[in-house]
């Protein structure tokens, strides 16, 4: 990553700007990987919410396509959302102020909200996988929905609100060590090769290039998977 902003002798990076991100607060942490999280996020729930509303009832295949696509999703949710609730939002609050804590409390407690909601929708989708219930269509689209708006408050405050926390508290050797332990560990090799397409996806394309450029195999691992993925993607959200 670039550096361009100066803080006295230190040398910052250029925070990663991008679609629907509603802030890039400046400091010693180069966030791309949470941005690109964010934006991975914010780019699934926009086309489940579509494909609740657009997709047949009766198209078994799509739903059982759709089906599959959410569990992508939800468990790169849930892994992200872990490893701020274990590591990264305990150590804020451990080396922050007591004008920090409302905040570092807040986003845990967004994240109680949001996962009532994530199992509500996996219900759903696996209804529709098997069965044609126009009712449980409706009700998984009021859902997603919500979901969506829920997700989208909370990343706009984890990065109006959280992040510059994170700017004013960390190191990039703290972050690094943190990124290690709470967030790169417990990704299978298997597990990668679904993560790397899905994460790539819709990415401006010199932000892509330089991601897959700094992460050793990576580029290898897409260009081996991003073809099948991108069929089973267009296919899940073929009405979208």
């Amino acid at each position: 990553m670039t550096t361009s902003t100066h803080h006295g002798t230190e040398e910052w990076p250029t925070q990663l700007r991008l679609p629907g991100q509603t802030a890039a607060p400046e400091g010693p942490v180069d966030m791309t990987m949470m941005y690109v999280m964010h934006h991975a996020f914010r780019r699934d729930l926009a086309r489940f919410a579509e494909a609740a509303r657009r997709t047949p009832v009766e198209d078994r295949t799509t739903w059982e396509l759709l089906e599959w696509r959410w569990e992508v999703f939800a468990e790169a949710l849930h892994h992200h959302h872990s490893g701020e609730d274990a590591g990264l939002w305990p150590w804020l609050l451990a080396h922050g102020t007591e004008d920090d804590r409302a905040t570092l409390e807040a986003m845990e407690a967004e994240h109680a909200e949001i996962d009532p909601l994530l199992s509500a929708c996996t219900q759903g989708l696996q209804r529709l996988a098997t069965h044609a219930d126009e009712d449980a269509r409706a009700a998984l689209a009021v859902r997603l929905a919500a979901t969506r708006d829920h997700l989208a408050r909370h990343l706009q405050h984890e990065e109006t609100g959280a992040i510059p926390i994170v700017q004013r508290l960390m190191t990039a050797p703290d972050w690094k060590r943190l990124e290690e332990e709470h967030f790169s560990k417990g990704v299978s090799p298997r597990r990668l090769l679904v993560l790397v397409p899905w994460v790539a996806d819709e990415l401006p394309v010199e932000v892509r290039d330089r991601l897959l450029a700094e992460g050793g195999g990576l580029r290898l691992v897409w260009l081996a998977t991003r073809r099948r993925y991108a069929r089973r993607d267009r296919a899940a959200f073929r009405y979208v």
